[in-house]
């Protein structure tokens, strides 16, 4: 990629992710709220509240993440099968963002059933799902910080092609060395 173009990919992925990040720790400071508060109508509100975030924020920064951060993977060095650390980071990036969409029924569902309920008191959290969402998150951005070392098989071959491609006209670039006798 070029070089602003790039910047302009990265610069997407970091807000879409921190802003996932964030739309999470929101959601999940709702979701203790529904499981703790003894107020009726905060509990409604905190349902209502809960469901919109995960529509309107959550679900759109989590699918544009995983579109932005395969983008971005794709037009790099690191690429996005050649390095442990980015292969990981996919595959619990597109885990979280699956378990999100099938849990946003669930939520859509809470909301509904605390908007038709005598008393949302008794209707139950979604707080594994909302810690288990942080602490994948969390991982993530761990990983995308410190990029632990190890290289794919695929990665490997392909900094093998690399070099045995850069070998040979390395050598034939040199002149030979008329003052060796």
């Amino acid at each position: 990629m070029p070089p602003r173009f790039r910047k302009i990919v990265l610069t997407t992925h970091v807000v879409t992710s921190v802003g996932w990040l964030g739309a999470v720790l929101a959601y999940l400071a709702l979701d203790i709220t529904a499981v703790t508060s003894q107020d009726v109508s905060t509990v409604r509100g905190a349902h209502a509240a809960m469901e919109v975030t995960v529509l309107y924020a959550i679900v759109p920064l989590a699918l544009t993440s995983v579109l932005v951060g395969i983008v971005n993977a794709l037009g790099t060095a690191w690429g996005l099968l050649r390095h442990y650390w980015v292969l990981v980071k996919l595959l619990l990036t597109v885990f979280a963002a699956t378990v999100l969409l099938i849990e946003t029924q669930t939520v859509s569902h809470l909301a509904e059933m605390s908007r038709s309920s005598a008393d949302p008191r008794e209707l139950p959290g979604t707080l594994f799902h909302s810690v288990g969402g942080l602490v994948v998150l969390l991982i993530i951005a761990v990983l995308s910080m410190f990029k632990p070392r190890g290289l794919t098989r695929y990665g490997w071959r392909k900094q093998n092609e690399q070099r045995a491609r850069q070998l040979p006209a390395t050598s034939a670039n040199q002149a030979p060395d008329l003052t060796a006798r």
